[in-house]
């Protein structure tokens, strides 16, 4: 899927399996890069007091990014993962930017509608002119905690 194809995918609202807490307004389908058979939600905003970090930073054996767990704050169910600091492949590969993800079994979505209430929100009608920074420093200061 090429990096355009992503501004056309639907905005979803993120909600916690466990507690129906609502943990993430921007979020996305997506894929497992590792293994495209998994399905997961995902977003480029960190999360703001709806999530926070259990236990350490952790790599897989597919590739070396730096993972680290996340738990719905209201449950403390664990609802995903962040991507803390992400390997060259990875990176290199053709990804959506979104670094926070959510498995499949511990969220429930729902997809967002646009301004007019008709039409599903896409995500290219959802973007923030910071982000990229933002999200780059946030990775900058989770690899130096994991470190």
């Amino acid at each position: 899927m090429s990096t355009s194809n992503f501004k056309n995918k639907c905005v979803t609202q993120v909600n916690c399996i466990y507690c129906d807490n609502l943990l993430c307004m921007r979020g996305m389908k997506a894929v497992l890069l590792a293994d495209t058979e998994i399905e997961l939600f995902s977003t480029d905003i960190p999360p703001n007091r709806t999530v926070d970090f259990v236990a350490s930073c952790y790599s897989t054996e597919s590739c070396k990014c730096k993972l680290r767990d996340i738990a719905c704050l209201r449950c403390g169910n664990v609802v995903g993962y962040h991507v803390v600091a992400p390997c060259k492949p990875c990176l290199l590969s053709c990804n959506n930017g979104h670094f926070w993800m959510f498995n499949s079994e511990a969220v429930s979505t729902i997809n967002r509608l646009d301004a007019t209430g008709l039409r599903r929100l896409v995500q290219k009608h959802c973007l923030c002119p910071l982000l990229m920074f933002k999200q780059l420093l946030h990775t900058i200061v989770s690899v130096i905690i994991c470190s």
